[in-house]
Order: C-alpha cells, then structure tokens, then sequence
C-alpha cells in the first residue's frame, strides 16, 4: 500500500514523502496513529498543491531578505555610549543596543539573535556587523559608535 507521510517517522521517511507499505502495517499502526494517509489521486495533489505554496513561501521569504539586505547595505546605526576614563568606551555594545537603535533611527526591525557581532564593540569608531536574514542571505549594516 502506497503512503503519504503527514509528519516525519524514525524510519520511514520525512513528511510529504511517499512510502510503500505492507497493508497490515498501514491499516494497523500508520493510518490510527495519523503519521500518514492512504496516497490517493486526491491526497497526491493535494501534496502536490502543498509543495507548491510551501515553494512559493520560500521564494517570496528568500526574496525579501534579499532586499532587506540591500537596504541594510547602504544604512549606518549610530550608537551613543559614555566614555571612560582616558575617552574609552565604558562599557560595550550588544546587539540588542544595535537592533533598538536600528529600529529608532531607520524604522527596521532586526532581531538581536540574527546579529553576529564579530567580538565585544568596546571602543568608539566604526564596525561592520554580519546580519543572518535568511539561510542564504547575509547582509553588513555598518554600526558608528561615538561618545555620548
């Protein structure tokens, strides 16, 4: 009996793939528990119509992380911190303080985990920060931190 898997199983295979699977095994373990259905004209284009739209999110998310990035390319956060003693930094800069400011000053919301900050920013000048928007997609927002 042909099989479309609804959910990822140890063993079998990962969701929306088709298995070929003893009748017994499908009546009595696979189609109670929900794992999968019975791979009838109607249920293959019914994942084959799921593919298509989950294809479609992909491309659209992959598209738009593109463009984020190149608006991120062309704009500079500016980050204010007190000095210390001799004009250093007091203190540093996390990527939360990096995401805020970037919210504030350019309207973009970042989240402060999809920062990579390449060490500790604890002196005033500028940096280039990584920004993971997609698997595929990373983009360099130029971070000034000057004296408050």
């Amino acid at each position: 009996m042909k099989i479309i898997l609804l959910q990822d199983e140890k063993k079998l295979g990962k969701k929306g793939d088709i298995i070929e699977a003893s009748d017994g095994y499908a009546r009595n373990y696979i189609l109670p528990k929900k794992i999968g259905v019975e791979a009838t004209p109607k249920n293959l284009n019914d994942l084959k119509l799921q593919k298509a739209n989950a294809d479609k999110l992909a491309k659209e998310q992959l598209d738009a992380a593109k463009e984020l990035a190149a608006v991120l390319e062309t704009k500079t956060v500016e980050v204010k911190m007190k000095a210390g003693e001799g004009g250093k930094a007091f203190g540093s800069v996390s990527s939360k303080e990096i995401a805020a400011a970037c919210k504030e000053q350019h309207d973009i919301e970042l989240d402060k985990k999809k920062l990579l900050l390449p060490e500790a920013l604890k002196n005033f000048g500028m940096y280039e920060v990584s920004v993971k928007l997609h698997p595929q997609v990373t983009a360099k927002l130029k971070v000034h931190i000057s004296e408050q």
